[in-house]
C-alpha cells in the first residue's frame, strides 16, 4: 500500500523526525537573453512549500551495485510564490545508487528516510527565497545540503550525488514555478540561452532501452528479444568478492549473448544488438576489466559492445583510454567540475540522469561534454512516467549517439514497478502516441514538441497529496 506523508513549514520538525525514523504548464515562449531588445525574464520566487513521499513497490527486487532494491519512493514537492502560482515537482530516492555506503549502514528504508528528511532541509533553505534561475537554486544551496546530509547519515564522505538526488523534485517544481513566472511554455525554450547549443538536434526517433538486472529472469530477456529491443542495458558487478563477481558477469555476459545472438531476424531486422555494461564502480582494478573484456571478445561480443559505464570506484584515479571501449561516466560525474575531470582520465561518454542528479546540473553537464565533443545519453534510474518523459525531452535533443541513427534513453520503469499501469494513469498524456514502444524505438511527432512530452500539464494524483 502507498504511503502518504506531508510535510509544510508549519510542522517540519515533527514531519521529518518522523521521515528520518520511518522514513501544467508546457515550455513556450522563453525570453531572449538581455540586451536584445526583450524584457529580461524575472527571477524564481519561492514563497512557502510543501512535500510528501509515496513508496511504490517492485516486482521483484532489482539487483545492481552489488545490492538489491525492493520499492522506491516517489519524492513530491510543491512550491508556492507570493502570488499564489503553485507547481507540482517530482523525483525518485534512490539510496543505493547515489551513495551505496549509506544503504549499508542504514538499509534500504534508513537511506530513503535520510533522503526525505534531506529535501526537507533544502526545502527549508529555500522557503522565502529568490535566484536568478533554478540552476542558479542548486547551485546556492547545493554545498549546504550536502554538509546537513554527512551529519544526518554520519558519512563524511557522502558522495555529492546524494544530495543531488534530494533535490531532484524541488528542482523540478522549480523550473515548473520559473516557467509560469515567465510565461515559458515549451521545454526547448526554458533552456537558458547559453546552454542551447548542446540541445539543438531534434530527433524523430529514441532508442528505448531497457535493463537487464542480477535479477531478471531467462523468460524476461527473451521477451525483450521477442519485443523487437536491440540497444540492452546489462548491469554487471555482480555481488560477491572480485572473482566471483567476474566469474559471474562472464556467464552472465554468455547467458544474455546466448538469448540473443540470433540477432533480430524476425522482429526487428533493421537494427543489430547492441550492449550497454553498466558496473556501477563494482570493479576495483583495469585488470579485472580487462579481463571481462578479454572474455566478451572471445565468444564474440567485444564488438558489439557500445558503452561500458562507470567500472571503476570513483576514488581509482585511472587511465581509461587504453581499454578499447567506450567508458562513461555516471555517478562519479556528480556536478560539471568532476565531469570534466572524467573527459581528462579518458572518459568518452557521458551518461544524464535529469531525474537523479536535477535538471539544473543535468544541463551544466551536458553543455561541458558538447563543448568537447563528448556524446551524451539520457538514463533512467527507475523512475515514474512523468519523469520518463521529462528525460525524453532532453533525449530528444542530444545528437544520436556514436554508430546510431537515433538518440539513447534507457527507462525500465515498466520492466520493474508491480503498479506500472496505474502510474501511466498518474501521468495526463501517459498513453500518447510517444509513449508506445515498438521495436525497441521511441517515435516522436510534432505532437510530442508541441506538448513537451506533456510533462506541463497539471499531475492531479500527485496534487491530491496535498488536499486537506
Amino acid at each position: 500500500m502507498n504511503q502518504k506523508n506531508n510535510v509544510t513549514r508549519r510542522d517540519f520538525v515533527q514531519k521529518a523526525t518522523l521521515a528520518t525514523g520511518a522514513a501544467s504548464l508546457g515550455f513556450t515562449n522563453f525570453m531572449k537573453a538581455q540586451g536584445r531588445g526583450v524584457k529580461s525574464k524575472s527571477p524564481l520566487s519561492i514563497d512557502s512549500f510543501k512535500t510528501a513521499f509515496q513508496r511504490e513497490p517492485l516486482i521483484n527486487s532489482y539487483g545492481f551495485k552489488g545490492g538489491y532494491i525492493t520499492r522506491l519512493w516517489q519524492v513530491v514537492s510543491q512550491l508556492q510564490d507570493s502570488s499564489g502560482n503553485k507547481t507540482i515537482g517530482l523525483g525518485v530516492n534512490a539510496p543505493l545508487w547515489s551513495d551505496s555506503k549509506v544503504t549499508s549502514v542504514w538499509g534500504e528504508s534508513g537511506g530513503n528516510s535520510a533522503m526525505f528528511n534531506l529535501t526537507c532541509r533544502a526545502l527549508q533553505m529555500i522557503e522565502g527565497q529568490s535566484f536568478e534561475t533554478p540552476i542558479h537554486m542548486v547551485e546556492d544551496i547545493l554545498d549546504e545540503v550536502w554538509a546537513y546530509g554527512t551529519k544526518i547519515t554520519n558519512n563524511a564522505d557522502l558522495r555529492t550525488t546524494f544530495a543531488l538526488n534530494c533535490l531532484t523534485s524541488i528542482d523540478n517544481s522549480a523550473w515548473m514555478l520559473y516557467a509560469k513566472q515567465n510565461n515559458i511554455a515549451s521545454f526547448t525554450d526554458l533552456i537558458p540561452d547559453k546552454y542551447k547549443t548542446a540541445f539543438s538536434y531534434r530527433s524523430d526517433k529514441i532508442a528505448s532501452i531497457p535493463s537487464i538486472s542480477y535479477s531478471t529472469s531467462i523468460a524476461d530477456i527473451e521477451k525483450l528479444k521477442d519485443e523487437g529491443y536491440f540497444f540492452i542495458k546489462i548491469k554487471i558487478g555482480a555481488p560477491g568478492s572480485q572473482q566471483v563477481m567476474l566469474e559471474k558477469d562472464m556467464q552472465r555476459m554468455e547467458q544474455i549473448h546466448k538469448i540473443f545472438s540470433t540477432e533480430l531476424a524476425k522482429t526487428n531486422p533493421e537494427r543489430k544488438i547492441v550492449y550497454y555494461l553498466d558496473a556501477n564502480g563494482r570493479y576495483e582494478s583495469k585488470g579485472t576489466l580487462k579481463r571481462l573484456l578479454d572474455h566478451c571478445k572471445k565468444i564474440k561480443v567485444l564488438d558489439k559492445i557500445a558503452i561500458v559505464e562507470e567500472p571503476f570506484p570513483e576514488s581509482l584515479d585511472v587511465d581509461v583510454s587504453d581499454l578499447g571501449v567506450r567508458i562513461a561516466a555516471d555517478e562519479s560525474a556528480h556536478t560539471d567540475t568532476d565531469a570534466l575531470k572524467r573527459i581528462e582520465m579518458g572518459y568518452t561518454g557521458i551518461a544524464l540522469k535529469p531525474m537523479g542528479k536535477t535538471l539544473s546540473m543535468t544541463i551544466k553537464i551536458a553543455k561541458l561534454a558538447h563543448d568537447r565533443n563528448i556524446p551524451c545519453f539520457c538514463t533512467d534510474l527507475t523512475v515514474n512516467p512523468v519523469l520518463v518523459d521529462w528525460n525524453k525531452c532532453i533525449a530528444s535533443l542530444l545528437k544520436p549517439f556514436p554508430g546510431q541513427d537515433v538518440g539513447l534513453l534507457e527507462t525500465n520503469g515498466g520492466q520493474n514497478y508491480r503498479n506500472w499501469e496505474t502510474m501511466i494513469g498518474y501521468h495526463p498524456m501517459g498513453r500518447a502516441p510517444w509513449n508506445q514502444t515498438q521495436n525497441g524505438l521511441f517515435t516522436l511527432g510534432q505532437d510530442f514538441y508541441e506538448e513537451s512530452g506533456g510533462v506541463f500539464h497539471e499531475l492531479e494524483h500527485y496534487k491530491s497529496l496535498f488536499e486537506d
